[in-house]
């Protein structure tokens, strides 16, 4: 058992979080480099939160150039148990309007050129992600979004495209036609990085528009997007704020799905053969399965 120690990744509109006391800011500094921003340490309703702005401040670093590695590993530096996501999404379904809050359960996982792993040469690992994200988790903030005044689909699927260009209409078609629910640019390799952290992660997507497919609709762009998040961004502040007081309420056991200890299962290269300065930096995300008692 443990003390809940929830990391919350804001995304756009999602800069900061009201009402934590105690507040501090940290620095840090990871093997894969400096976070997207300076970690906000604090207390809610007795639970620590580390937030963490994805796009840094002021909205500075576009989806491709975000630090993923140093972020997942700055917040598991800090002691993060867990993490939940919260990221602006378009809409690929009738009824999933502007509004909308979606807790993400699958991904497809369109972008490139980002670094997906903290594994490489030297030290090899293949984590499961048939179940990217932690049922738990979703299922608690989903109940707390719900019980902020949001409508709430419980699981969808996330298309992660590359951006920063938001989709042609042939594209936003083609993903509808695959089944896709939402779309963003944000939550890969997010989600694969925590898990290879051993860190459940969730994610509570807002819907901000309907992509480009949808006649009679305007087409998206960053003034409707803007406009819509800034009511969401009020409804996801109070959902943290129910979230940490359900946490409050119970204690903190390790998950059903095994996510705190899927490395055991998947480093595949023998301890003789790993090289020492890869795994001298992986220490910090995976020092429990790399050095086990």
């Amino acid at each position: 058992m443990t003390q809940w120690v929830l990391g919350i990744i804001g995304g756009s509109g999602l800069y900061a979080l009201d009402g934590l006391v105690d507040v501090r800011s940290e620095v840090v500094e990871t093997p894969w480099g400096r976070p997207s921003a300076d970690l906000v340490i604090g207390e809610l309703n007795g639970i620590k939160l580390v937030f963490l702005p994805r796009h840094g401040p002021g909205h500075a670093l576009p989806p491709s150039d975000i630090p993923y590695r140093a972020n997942i590993a700055a917040l598991k530096m800090a002691g993060c148990t867990d993490i939940l996501s919260i990221s602006a999404c378009g809409s690929l379904r009738e009824g999933l309007a502007p509004g909308h809050f979606v807790a993400v359960d699958q991904y497809v996982d369109r972008t490139e050129g980002r670094d997906r792993s903290f594994f490489g040469p030297g030290c090899v690992a293949h984590v499961s992600l048939a179940e990217p994200v932690c049922g738990r988790l979703s299922a608690l903030a989903a109940d707390a979004a719900e019980a902020a005044g949001a409508p709430v689909a419980r699981g969808g699927t996330y298309l992660a495209m590359e951006g920063p260009q938001f989709s042609t209409r042939a594209e936003s078609e083609l993903y509808r036609q695959w089944g896709m629910d939402v779309i963003g640019m944000t939550n890969m390799p997010e989600a694969r990085l925590a898990r290879e952290a051993e860190l459940p992660y969730a994610s509570m997507a807002m819907v901000t528009d309907y992509d480009c497919w949808r006649d009679g609709e305007a087409d998206v762009d960053v003034v409707s997007v803007l406009e819509v998040m800034r009511s969401n961004t009020g409804v996801a502040q109070a959902m943290i704020e129910r979230l940490t007081r359900r946490l409050a309420g119970e204690v903190r056991r390790p998950g059903p799905a095994g996510i705190e200890t899927v490395l055991d299962t998947a480093l595949i290269t023998p301890p003789m053969a790993r090289d020492a300065a890869m795994t001298e930096r992986l220490d910090v995300i995976a020092g429990r399965a790399l050095r086990p008692a």
